[in-house]
């Protein structure tokens, strides 16, 4: 995936065969005169089917829209486990804790929880003992392999709490898209570190994973706004934000995080998009210490698309983001409000073979002295994804300074297989001294990381 000055193009072809040795010698001799630009990390995350999280299961045996016929079969499955003697329940319900406690935290409490939702099917029962309640809501409850499919498209920031950092290193939070059973995507999370010299390395992952709670939610037009959290004692790579509203019901995709500025507070946002199946709509993560969480809808024309970046700062005192309005060309668009965002200023069209599909951004701009670095995406042919860069004026994002003639990362043909193939991918890199720290996914099935030196990657471009 390495690739040696891709912002340059190559000296044109002869028109004939002769000459044609010595053309293909000056693009040797001008490769080999270049400094490495991309650094790829044996540092690989591919999707482990182990990892599972407990749901609700929601068969046609459960209450729903108040229909009656699916209230009946709900009570048929209480009613069996309230025939069963009390021997019998225990024995039950001891063989279900021992398939599955060592899997969840909590399972006993999980399954007495569930059977309060289920009130309704209890209705014909005037008393339960505690194992009944627990066995009752083990039988409406699942296990779900949330990254059993895909774990890809990640994003990456600073850890807000840097106690342990390697000298002259980092501490840093990445955020995955994981896919499971129905192609259900959810955003989940893993910590590592970069040493001073750019190695990366990950921190080992629970083997545990679980939902937050709920605790608070809008009301009026702002219903589908939602409070969670999680226990702050229990490790980052056990949180699993699963989609919640009926808007997110078919997935939360490709979160694109950035550590956000502002009079001196930092806080992390993330746009994604939530699809229910039928449509998508772009939605703002927001939290302070990856532990309590909220999601709010955007609003406004822009925010029917997907792929929204938001810069790390105010620009001229408003909110600014990168996003795609039109499914061809990247556009800049600022806003009083950091919810609602109308249309924007066209600052980049598909100008190379590369990217003749369609261009997207890669995650949220990083400043640089130059200038906002923007990482882009483009589809080529074939619907090949690749990754270039652009240079941004750093008062006036409108002015493109500099862009990528040809990819910098595009699909290795040892790794072009997958979920989706010929894909390379990230939502979002951050700058580490004078490297860029670049995660990104291969064919929509695995994550890895690369590293870009940023002096190598400005002489590339010119700058």
């Amino acid at each position: 995936m390495e690739q040696a000055n891709p912002c340059r193009p190559w000296p044109s072809a002869p028109d004939s065969d002769s000459g044609g040795h010595f053309w293909i010698e000056s693009i040797l001799t001008e490769i080999e005169s270049l400094p490495p630009l991309v650094e790829r990390q044996a540092v690989y995350l591919r999707p482990n089917a182990a990892r599972v999280i407990i749901r609700q299961f929601k068969p046609a045996t459960e209450p729903r829209d108040h229909n009656p016929t699916d209230k009946t079969r709900a009570n048929h499955i209480v009613d069996r486990v309230m025939a069963l003697d009390p021997e019998s329940s225990a024995r039950q319900l001891a063989e279900v804790l021992e398939n599955f406690q060592d899997r969840h935290r909590d399972l006993p409490e999980k399954c007495e929880e569930r059977a309060g939702d289920m009130e309704l099917v209890f209705d014909e029962h005037t008393a339960f003992t505690k194992i009944q309640r627990r066995l009752v809501g083990a039988y409406f409850l699942q296990e779900y392999s949330y990254e059993a499919s895909a774990l890809f498209n990640p994003s990456i920031v600073p850890h807000p709490d840097q106690s342990g950092a390697p000298a002259g290193g980092l501490r840093f939070i990445l955020s995955l898209r994981a896919v499971g059973e129905g192609h259900v995507s959810s955003l989940t999370f893993r910590t590592g570190t970069i040493t001073a010299h750019g190695t990366v390395s990950l921190d080992p992952a629970s083997k545990l994973a679980g939902l937050p709670i709920a605790s608070a939610r809008g009301c009026g037009p702002d219903r589908d706004r939602l409070d969670i959290s999680f226990n702050p004692d229990e490790d980052i790579s056990e949180r699993v934000i699963f989609p919640v509203t009926e808007a997110q019901s078919n997935g939360i995709e490709d979160a694109r995080f950035v550590a956000f500025e502002d009079e001196g507070v930092t806080t992390y946002y993330a746009t994604y998009t939530a699809y229910s199946g039928f449509a998508i709509r772009s939605e703002l993560l927001e939290t302070r210490d990856f532990v309590s969480f909220r999601m709010t809808p955007l609003t406004g024309r822009a925010a029917r698309n997907k792929g929204m970046a938001l810069f790390p700062r105010r620009i001229d005192g408003k909110f600014a983001v990168i996003g795609r309005q039109d499914n061809e060309c990247l556009y800049f668009l600022t806003s009083d409000d950091l919810h609602v965002w109308e249309e924007g200023v066209a600052i980049l069209k598909p100008e190379f073979p590369w990217e003749f599909v369609q261009m997207g951004n890669c995650g949220p701009p990083i400043e640089l002295d130059e200038g906002w670095l923007l990482l882009t995406h483009g589809v080529g042919a074939l619907r090949k994804y690749c990754i270039g860069v652009a240079l941004l004026d750093k008062t006036d994002p409108t002015k493109v300074l500099a862009r990528s003639v040809e990819p910098i990362i595009r699909p290795d043909p040892l790794e072009r297989e997958g979920y989706v193939p010929n894909v390379v991918y990230t939502c979002g890199a951050m700058r580490h001294g004078d490297r860029i720290i670049l995660p990104y996914a291969v064919s929509d099935t695995f994550s890895t990381f690369s590293t870009i030196s940023i002096a190598a990657l400005m002489t590339s471009l010119g700058v």
